[in-house]
Order: structure tokens, then C-alpha cells, then sequence
């Protein structure tokens, strides 16, 4: 049977677990909510960090004795230590508890507190007077939100130039490799599967572009701010040293020149930058689609690409195989554009001084990041890094279709060109042979005019 102790807080006693290193509050919050999932660990990891940082800076200034200050400290440190699965059992709360997050503000402070008193029992660490002196959860949890927020975005970064670089090499290597065009989904002029590639490119360099730009709105820190944006209670200079120890510590220039106002009651800078994350997740959508839909067949299908064999693709048709990582980073980018909405929404909800809504709202733009980073990993990896293109049917397509016929729209006019066409179709002959039956082109000219890699204009364009 669990064993329980008695502790107090300001509504009354509490019976905790034994073992556990929570205290009153946390209890309490873990019996009145139990919905949804635990309150991130990247989350807790970044307000212990900030916990460290708020000893350090109280006792430079003065405020808490040096031996309190190394308790937390070296408590923090331990923490810091375990694993994940380890640092779980002493974080139970979850995302949709109060919208302050004061709840998991108080579970770490409570935590921390109770095992720098486990560390030297004559030295009496408290919560609220010691763990969280000069702080409110109104502004440091805000601030854990950014700096948790800024860190996904760096670690996204790299995923995504990885990506691109990935696309490159194919663009690169696939560049004079011709293919016919498709607008409204159907046949239009040729095309190089390169140019074709390097539009892909594009797209995820000027998202690269617009996280690189707008990440810097998540330095911003509301630490100093406390309750309201006063900053009532905090030491002079106290928000600005934590923000330097932040820097340090996560190699993100962290600022706390900021209006903590601002920085309490709203959340404009998640809320664009999670912007640029669903606009990445769409062009995501797009090349992975185009990807997926390019290598259908492999008989029946497009059958221009070739997709890796990753894992049998059914349960009952043998020797399948199934554009499973295209699937994957779609169904993330499904999720994003749903988190962008729950991030938009949250971000509208300031009330006066303070926005309610922080925990589902920094629980949305972490699941987006760590999403997307890890299916544009594994899509980079496992797909294009293995893909390759199938030159017969792709020539078969170019050779089949009827809209190389805009090659000799300049010599013979639109109208003369658009009959060609049309007779091809209607009488399920080839263009050329279409056209020769017109009297309007001889084999020679045909020869010279309808070329579908002079088509592309590639003589007049750069791979990069």
C-alpha cells in the first residue's frame, strides 16, 4: 500500500505520496486535472535551468543566503542528471491544468526545494520564499516558453538545411533529365526533373529564411515582470543577469530588454513564428505529395520516380511498397496547420495583464517543431536520399504528349498548332505524325522546332 505524508499549504493540509518529492500544490493539481498529456519535459528542463539562474542572480544581489543558493544549485544539477523516464516521476502535472502554468511553476519549485532540504536538512529551502524568490509564474513561465520555443526552432534549423541539401544533390544530378510539365493537373510543356527539384529548393530555402528572421522575436524575455509587468519584488538587475546565464547556456542571445507587459498578456512572437512553421509544413505538403504522386506504380501509376523500399507496404498484397515517409511528413503537416489554429486562438486570449492559455499554447508549438523535425529527417534520409528517377518512362511520357505542340505555336501560329493537337488526339496518332499529315510542318522542321530539352530553356538557366 502507498504510504502518504501531511503538508501543508495556504488552503490546508495535503496527504502526498511518501516518496515523492512534490509538494502541496502539486498534489492538489494533480488530483483536479487529469486530462490530456504531462505538461512537456522540455518545458521543465528549460525552468530548471531558469530556477538555477534566478539563485545565482538573488544571491549576487544580495537577496538569498549563498548556501540556499548552492542547495538549489546543486539540486537543479541532479535533476538535470536524470533521464527522461527518470525526470518524469517528480513532473506528473498536465498541459490543461490552470493557463498561468503556475501549477507546474509551483511543481518544480516545490520539487527543487524538497531536495535541497534532502541535501543539508539544516538549511531550510522553501518553494515560494527561496526557489521562487523575485519571480512569478506570470513571468517566468512565459519566459520558459520562449526559450523552450527559440531552442526547438535551432534544433529544427539544421533538419531542414539537411533536407535541402539532400534535394540539391538530385537537383543536381537530375538536371538535364527531361520530363514532361503538369498544370491543372494535366500535360503541359517539358520540363527537367531538376528545375523541377530546384523549385522544391526554393521553397524550404525561403523558409529557412523567413524561422531564421523571425526566430529572434522568442529572445524577448518577460523575467522581471513578475505578477503584472511591474516587476514588484524582483532585484535590480535580476532579469538581466538570468538572461545572460540563458545565453549561456542554450547559445541563444536572450535579451531582457523587453516590455514585460507585453511579455505577460501576449504572445505575438510564438504566434508568428509558428506561422512560418505551418508554411513550411505546407510546402512540405506539396513536395511530398508531388514525390509521392510522381513514383505511383509502379505499373499503374506515373512511375517517373522511384521511392526506397523501406518496409512491405501490406498486409495482404505481397511485394508492395507504399510512399510511407511521404505519408508520415503529410500527416505532420496535417497536425501543424490544426496546432497553428490552437496557437492562434491561444495567442487572442490576453486578458488585461495576463493570457490564460500558455500551457496549450507552447504544448502546440513544441509538438509542431519537434514534428517537423524529426519527418523532415527522416524524409531527407529515407526518401530522397534514395530516390531516383525512372528516364524510360519519363521520355515515354514526353514522347506521348500532345503540349510539345506549343514548340511550333511561334512558326505556324496557335490556331494551326491547336488543330494539330486535336487531330492527334482524336485520331490517337502521334504529334509528329499529326502534324506531318497537316501539311503545315515537314519532317525536318519538325525535327528542329519540337526538341523537348531546348524546350525547357535550360541552355538559359543555373542549377542554382
Amino acid at each position: 500500500m502507498t504510504e502518504y505524508r501531511t503538508e501543508a499549504d495556504t488552503l490546508g493540509t495535503v496527504q502526498i505520496p511518501a516518496t515523492a518529492l512534490w509538494g502541496a500544490q502539486t498534489e492538489r493539481s494533480r488530483n483536479n486535472f487529469q486530462a490530456g498529456a504531462k505538461m512537456p519535459l522540455a518545458l521543465i528542463k528549460t525552468l530548471l535551468q531558469i530556477k538555477k539562474a534566478a539563485a545565482q542572480a538573488n544571491q549576487v544581489a544580495g537577496n538569498l543566503a549563498v548556501t540556499k543558493a548552492q542547495l538549489i544549485v546543486q539540486a537543479i544539477d541532479q535533476l538535470l542528471a536524470l533521464d527522461d523516464q527518470q525526470l518524469r516521476a517528480d513532473f506528473p502535472l498536465v498541459i490543461y491544468q490552470t493557463g498561468s502554468g503556475t501549477q507546474t511553476n509551483m511543481n518544480v519549485n516545490e520539487v527543487v526545494a524538497h531536495l535541497a532540504q534532502k541535501l543539508d536538512s539544516t538549511v531550510e529551502i522553501l518553494p515560494n520564499d527561496h526557489v521562487n524568490q523575485g519571480q512569478s509564474s506570470n513571468d517566468i513561465f512565459p519566459t520558459a516558453m520562449n526559450i523552450t520555443a527559440a531552442v526547438a526552432i535551432k534544433e529544427l534549423l539544421p533538419a531542414l538545411a539537411n533536407l535541402i541539401a539532400q534535394l540539391k544533390i538530385k537537383q543536381k544530378t537530375y538536371w538535364k533529365v527531361v520530363k514532361i510539365g503538369r498544370t491543372h493537373l494535366q500535360d503541359a510543356t517539358p520540363l527537367t526533373f531538376g528545375q523541377e527539384v530546384s523549385g522544391w529548393v526554393s521553397m524550404l530555402e525561403h523558409d529557412y529564411q523567413y524561422l531564421e528572421q523571425l526566430a529572434p522575436t522568442l529572445n524577448e524575455l518577460a523575467m522581471g515582470g513578475t505578477a503584472v509587468g511591474t516587476g514588484l519584488n524582483a532585484a535590480p538587475h535580476f532579469a538581466e543577469l538570468i538572461a545572460e546565464k540563458m545565453s549561456a547556456c542554450y547559445g541563444v542571445n536572450f535579451t531582457a530588454q523587453s516590455n514585460k507587459f507585453a511579455g505577460l498578456a501576449a504572445h505575438s512572437g510564438l504566434n508568428v513564428v509558428h506561422g512560418a512553421l505551418k508554411t513550411l509544413a505546407a510546402d512540405l505538403m506539396k513536395i511530398a505529395n508531388d514525390v509521392r504522386f510522381l513514383g505511383s506504380g509502379p505499373r499503374a501509376g506515373y512511375g517517373e520516380l522511384n521511392i526506397p523500399a523501406n518496409e512491405p507496404g501490406s498486409s495482404i498484397m505481397p511485394g508492395k511498397v507504399n510512399p510511407t515517409q511521404a505519408e508520415a511528413i503529410t500527416m505532420a503537416a496535417v497536425r501543424v496547420m490544426g496546432n497553428d489554429v490552437v496557437v492562434d486562438l491561444a495567442a487572442s486570449q490576453g486578458n488585461f495583464e495576463m493570457n490564460v492559455y500558455k500551457p496549450v499554447l507552447i504544448s502546440a508549438f513544441l509538438e509542431s517543431a519537434e514534428l517537423l523535425t524529426q519527418t523532415m529527417t527522416a524524409f531527407a534520409e529515407k526518401m530522397i536520399a534514395g530516390l531516383t528517377v525512372n528516364e524510360e518512362r519519363m521520355s515515354e511520357l514526353v514522347d506521348r504528349s500532345l503540349m510539345t505542340v506549343t514548340a511550333l505555336s511561334p512558326h505556324i501560329g496557335y490556331h494551326a498548332s491547336a488543330q494539330i493537337a486535336q487531330a492527334a488526339e482524336q485520331a490517337g496518332t502521334s504529334l509528329r505524325e499529326a502534324a506531318l499529315a497537316s501539311s503545315k510542318v515537314t519532317a525536318e522542321q519538325f525535327e528542329q522546332w519540337v526538341v523537348p530539352l531546348k524546350m525547357t530553356n535550360i541552355q538559359n538557366l543555373q542549377e542554382d
